[in-house]
């Protein structure tokens, strides 16, 4: 008897999506399954058709070599081989199952935890804007937990071992029967552990991992800016009982600095320059965090506020990624502390520059305008 079209048999059409064909295979599912028509061949058969389909489109290499070739993409001969999955593979109804009964079971999952992986780490590492320029290696020091080097992570002691646990068998998770529904919950025994321990280890107790200080070498790349995220694989805690480890994220922090503010990977320099020379032109030297400075030329008649841009002297990019530009803001400066003879001659100055004031002259003649003043 041929198969029938995977998506005829869920019921959706060749454009659905994945939460459309998850929701047509969650009702057949809790229709056929066998814990709730128990010796019906016809629903078990429907159930198992169901599964195989859903095991196929919810995959979408398998989907995709599916609506190329149909049931062919999956012979023996096929690049998938053994099938698309049957009654009870592919993990199709364990999906479905894990979700609806989380509750029940104290979280997704299923099978043995022998092996518990450790958990992953943080670790927030402060560093100089003039660091972040150039990229750095730094040292960190860092407290977590390694593998036991006396039980070698088995978390037994020396001349015993784990075995399997005897009110789960090793899976980690027992079943009761509820009703129609089969429900899995973490073995109480072994705590999903799926083995028991009768001689821990003395120096782990039974854990297979004990606490320590471990020194890292972060490389740092240039260009990283606050909130970039290093992750070193491996190096965070160490499995239970022989688990693989978790991995180590470092997370960028830069400090502020005394000149420069930054935006991506521009900077931004307020740059105060004396009134004379802001008035009658000249030159000022720009710092720069490749310990160099670049000369500007001030033009007469500058103004406080405004912007000089100075092109690919900002930060790296990450990434092969062009390196930002320096953005200078002038700040004139006015002079402070005078000299009597600098007074008489700033008056003397003062007497004669309307003209040389526009942008004044302009501003008084709106606020006379705005009290009808002439």
């Amino acid at each position: 008897m041929a198969k029938r079209d995977f998506y005829d048999v869920l019921g959706v059409s060749k454009d659905a999506d994945g939460k459309t064909i998850k929701t047509a295979y969650r009702k057949l599912a809790m229709k056929y399954h066998p814990d709730r028509n128990p010796d019906d061949k016809a629903a078990e058969e429907k159930f198992r058709e169901a599964t195989e389909a859903y095991d196929v489109l919810k995959d979408d290499q398998k989907r995709a070599a599916y609506d190329r070739m149909g049931h062919a993409a999956f012979d023996q001969a096929s690049g998938f081989g053994g099938g698309a999955g049957g009654f009870g593979a592919g993990g199709g109804f364990s999906d479905i199952f894990d979700e609806m009964f989380s509750d029940f079971m104290g979280g997704r999952g299923g099978g043995r935890k022998a092996n518990t992986k450790g958990a992953d780490l943080r670790y927030d590492l402060d560093i100089s804007l003039e660091e972040a320029f150039h990229g750095e290696n730094k040292t960190i020091t860092i407290p977590v937990a390694v593998r036991c080097a006396t039980c070698d992570g088995s978390g037994a002691a020396k001349g015993s071992s784990p075995v399997n646990c005897g009110t789960c068998g090793g899976h980690g998770k027992v079943r009761a029967q509820q009703g129609f529904f089969t429900v899995e919950r973490t073995c109480p025994a072994c705590q999903g552990q799926g083995q028991t321990i009768s001689s821990p280890c003395g120096d782990c107790g039974g854990q297979g991992r004990v606490q320590k200080n471990r020194t890292l070498n972060v490389n740092v790349p240039a260009g990283v800016d606050t909130g970039t995220r290093i992750r070193l694989s491996g190096e965070g805690e160490a499995g239970l009982r022989g688990g693989a480890p978790g991995d180590l994220y470092i997370f960028i922090n830069i400090f502020g600095h005394e000149l420069f503010d930054r935006d991506g990977t521009n900077l931004l320099l307020t740059m105060p320059v004396p009134m004379t020379t802001a008035a009658l032109g000249g030159t000022v030297d720009v710092p720069n965090l490749d310990g160099k400075r670049a000369r500007i030329t001030i033009q007469p008649g500058t103004q406080s506020g405004h912007r000089l841009r100075l092109k690919g002297k900002g930060m790296p990019g990450l990434q092969g990624r062009a390196r930002g530009d320096l953005y200078v803001d002038i700040h004139v400066e006015t002079p402070v502390n005078l000299t009597k003879k600098q007074k008489e001659l700033l008056e003397e100055f003062s007497a004669d520059s309307k003209k040389q004031n526009p942008e004044t002259a302009s501003f008084m003649n709106r606020i006379r305008n705005m009290f009808g003043e002439e």
